[in-house]
């Protein structure tokens, strides 16, 4: 059964699952209906970070531009551009075992496209989740469902996975941002 998470709260995944490799990364979104009815292009993103919680380089930025580090730890499974889709909108693949060394945090984040030339931000977004899922069982691990609360932002930072004594953890984050992808590239150290 699947720990449901709080903004804030942190859960390690290795020590409660031995053995655990491979897990995807599920994000999943509605478009209020009631707030314009547009289609929104929500898109995922991962940053490799290393010390300092900044890029090494900017190819440690996976997104719908990057499909795969250079590691082969990290795949972006496609850009979806409507959140139609049943279950998750957009997923990311992780190899544990592949992260290389130095990385010591992945932060997954959601940015919608082009929210300001069409005045769109997470106010109009709803039943909007991650979860992680043990892709060799197919258990879900945890989910942590986001709130509404967002009226402005239109860039949000929903969680990070990050190394804590050899073992991998999950905090919850669920901070927002202005000014979309560029803020968060300029965050955590990728050229824009």
């Amino acid at each position: 059964m699947a720990v449901a998470l709080s903004k804030g709260q942190k859960v390690s995944l290795t020590k409660d699952n031995p053995g655990l490799k491979k897990i995807l990364v599920g994000l999943g979104w509605d478009a209020n209906r009631y707030d314009g009815g547009g289609e929104f292009d929500l898109d995922v993103e991962a940053f490799l970070l290393g010390t300092g919680d900044k890029v090494r380089k900017d190819a440690d930025f996976v997104f719908y531009g990057n499909l795969e580090h250079e590691s082969g730890a990290v795949k972006h499974m496609g850009d979806n551009r409507s959140g139609d889709a049943e279950g998750d909108d957009e997923q990311i693949k992780i190899d544990l075992s592949l992260v290389p060394a130095d990385i010591q945090k992945i932060v997954f984040t959601v940015t919608i496209y082009e929210a300001e030339a069409n005045r769109l931000n997470f106010g109009q977004v709803s039943n909007s989740y991650i979860h992680i899922i043990d892709e060799t069982s197919g258990s879900e691990l945890i989910r942590y469902d986001l709130g509404e609360e967002f009226s402005i932002e239109t860039a949000l930072v929903f969680g990070e996975l990050y190394r804590y004594n050899g073992e991998w953890k999950f905090n919850a984050i669920g901070a927002g941002y202005q000014n979309g992808l560029a803020a968060l590239c300029r965050t955590y150290g990728v050229n824009v």
